[in-house]
């Protein structure tokens, strides 16, 4: 059988699927990881931080030095890292003398494989010859989405009926998905989206810094705030749900990360099967107003189930803007290579890295409390609207 582009975008749909294992897995497990290893919720903190600085060194390395390695061997190898920190979980904390510094190992090396996935997988698909590239982005981005669900719910199903203290298996059984990645990109044919736009770059061009164009940065801190949004509220909501609302935890999680993960996965499917009938930026703008008031509800409700409600609607606002803003920046923006990928990713994961560890350090400050926390990060959808309404009103200017 002859493979096409449509192989490989059922496998770079796999790959998202893997990304959204490394970064959600983990956090289903912060208090069980606090009470079985005597952990403190600052260094689970830190565990997140962790996480997104290694996938921050992933995403700049990439930019530098992405050149000089085949997509194909990158790609690969990206999903054998997901594999290998993964199936880490359930056995390094047994056999290092710090469970602890397990952790931290086993972190660090999923950070590695969603890292450079984050960053290789939507210019390979950019690169496919498809007709709507936003809505294209739109329904690979939505896999990430599926595939927090399906962490959420499969896992919580598990904890609840073979028991939370079989977790490790869980890891083991997650690693299957990273597993058929790295053996579908050894075969799909891979469309380099650098070389095909190399025709259109005169060499002054390619050298020119894209952190010297004002529209560019506007992109950037739209996906810092884009990634802070999302992550501040995807990292902490299972911990919100059992600590702070005192919900079961299997309950919690599923009213909490769960409807979240499904509402940003409808928000992003419904863009790429509509989207060639929809006006992004307004889409964009609509969801930043909603994800301001979803963080206020979850944060300042009297009511548990109003508070669950906040949560997934956050989820419903938020989906939009992560393949949104790269939309955006491909059209705005003519030097469309993994190179930008790659930058507004680091962007992306500047916030993911910002947003839930400033939302864990200040809680932690005030009694293990993410309430105000929450409150604070409504700033970020706020400071991504700002900065659409900026782009609007500017002419359309390529760089």
């Amino acid at each position: 059988m002859k493979l096409t582009a449509k192989h490989t975008i059922l496998a770079s749909y796999v790959g998202y699927l893997t990304q959204a294992i490394t970064i959600n897995y983990a956090p289903l497990l912060f208090i069980t990881f606090q009470k079985e290893f005597d952990i403190s919720l600052g260094k689970i903190s830190l565990l997140i931080a962790i996480s997104f600085l290694t996938q921050l060194t992933a995403d700049i390395t990439e930019a530098k030095l992405g050149h000089l390695i085949p997509p194909r061997i990158a790609t690969v190898t990206a999903h054998v890292c997901a594999v290998l920190g993964l199936t880490g979980f359930a056995y390094l904390p047994n056999i290092l003398p710090s469970p602890y510094l397990a952790l931290i190992i086993c972190t660090v090396v999923a950070a590695i494989g969603g890292g450079i996935i984050e960053v290789l997988i939507s210019p390979i698909v950019e690169a496919c010859p498809t007709t709507h590239k936003g809505a294209a982005m739109s329904l690979l981005h939505s896999f990430y989405s599926w595939g927090f669900a399906a962490v959420v719910l499969l896992t919580t199903l598990f904890f609840k009926f073979v028991g939370i203290e079989h977790w490790r298996m869980t890891a083991v059984f997650w690693a299957l998905i990273p597993a058929i990645g790295a053996i579908a990109f050894c075969f799909v044919p891979i469309y380099d989206l650098d070389t095909a736009d190399e025709s259109k770059q005169d060499p002054a061009q390619k050298k020119k810094s894209l952190f010297k164009e004002p529209i560019f940065i506007l992109f950037f801190i739209m996906m810092l705030c884009a990634g802070a949004a999302e992550q501040a509220m995807a990292q902490w909501a299972s911990t919100f749900a059992e600590l702070g609302l005192h919900v079961e935890k299997s309950i919690g999680d599923l009213l909490g990360p769960f409807a979240f993960a499904v509402l940003m996965g409808l928000s992003r499917t419904f863009y790429g099967v509509r989207g060639n009938r929809i006006k992004l930026s307004n889409f964009i703008f609509l969801s930043s107003i909603l994800c301001i008031l979803s963080f206020i509800v979850t944060a300042a409700s009297p009511y548990p189930i109003l508070s669950l409600v906040g949560c997934a609607l956050c989820g419903l606002s938020v989906g939009i803007m992560w393949p949104g803003t790269y939309s955006l920046a491909t059209s705005h923006i003519s030097d469309v290579g993994v190179r930008m990928f790659a930058y507004l990713a680091f962007a992306g994961d500047i916030g993911c890295l910002l947003g839930p560890t400033a939302a864990g350090w200040i809680a932690e400050l005030l009694g293990d409390d993410l309430r105000i926390s929450f409150f604070i990060s409504a700033l970020f959808p706020a400071v991504l609207l700002i900065c659409l309404i900026f782009l609007t009103k500017s002419k359309k200017r390529k760089v």
